[in-house]
């Protein structure tokens, strides 16, 4: 059993900066790839970022790549989202999730992999 609870959203301008992170409970967070995804109103949930377990192999999607940087601590049970030059389309609550693997070098891009949510953080950019 894994639970996670993000924290760091809020309200910035466009091109400002959010870092988010996702604490994970448990002893066992390093066997878990951990993914972000968000789901603004209206709209399905989707893949933003995605790390392997060892942290070693990170996948983005096309819509955030170059401006968002997801990374892990196993030691300290955290997995973050960087975001730079944000816009008013990146409005949008924003989950992370666990995904159990065996491989140390992959993660899924897609939600329904993904065997734990957190509660979500609201992330909105203001034009």
């Amino acid at each position: 059993q894994v639970q996670l609870v993000e924290s760091g959203g809020g309200l910035v301008q466009a091109g400002g900066s959010l870092r988010l992170s996702c604490a994970a409970s448990g002893r066992t967070f390093s066997s878990y790839a951990m993914g972000w995804f968000r789901q603004a109103p209206g709209k399905e949930r989707e893949f933003v970022a995605a790390i392997s377990k060892s942290g070693g192999s990170t996948y983005y999607a096309d819509s955030v790549k170059g401006r968002f940087t997801i990374s892990r601590d196993n030691a300290k049970n955290t997995v973050y989202l960087q975001m730079n030059s944000l816009k008013p389309e990146d409005t949008a609550v924003y989950y992370c999730a666990a995904d159990y693997q065996r491989s140390s070098w992959y993660a899924d891009r897609s939600l329904r992999e993904y065997d734990y949510w957190g509660q979500g953080t609201q992330v909105t950019v203001s034009s």
